[in-house]
């Protein structure tokens, strides 16, 4: 069984940096495609940002272009999501995920076959 566990997540001001990671454990990470998503209070969950297995190509929601980077480090079993200049919109739990199949649609939160529990980023401005 694939466990997903987030960390790094916590109350930061706007304009200042932070950086989720993301353990795995019980499955063959470096063939996994990872991503992450987020949701906020009262919203759907959104996807942020991809990464996949064997070439690594990232793949970002539009909106968050140039300020979020996500990465993996396959030694480690561990993906990270590097957030900058964050915005009190930023505020969500921030969720991680791991599909076993390369996607057609990094987006689509219904192809992905593990998850993990969230961590909760709070922006104050």
């Amino acid at each position: 069984q694939v466990q997903l566990v987030e960390s790094g997540g916590g109350l930061v001001q706007a304009g200042d940096s932070l950086r989720l990671s993301c353990a795995a454990s019980g499955g063959t990470f470096i063939t996994y495609t990872m991503a992450w998503f987020r949701q906020a209070p009262g919203k759907e969950r959104e996807f942020v940002s991809a990464i996949r297995n064997s070439n690594s190509i990232t793949e970002y929601a539009d909106s968050l272009k140039g300020r979020f980077t996500i990465s993996r480090d396959n030694a480690k079993n561990t993906v990270y999501l590097q957030m900058n200049s964050v915005q009190p919109e930023d505020t969500a739990v921030y969720y991680c995920a791991a599909s076993r199949f390369a996607l057609l649609n990094n987006g689509d939160r219904l192809r992905y076959d593990y998850w993990g529990q969230g961590t909760q980023v709070t922006i104050s401005s």
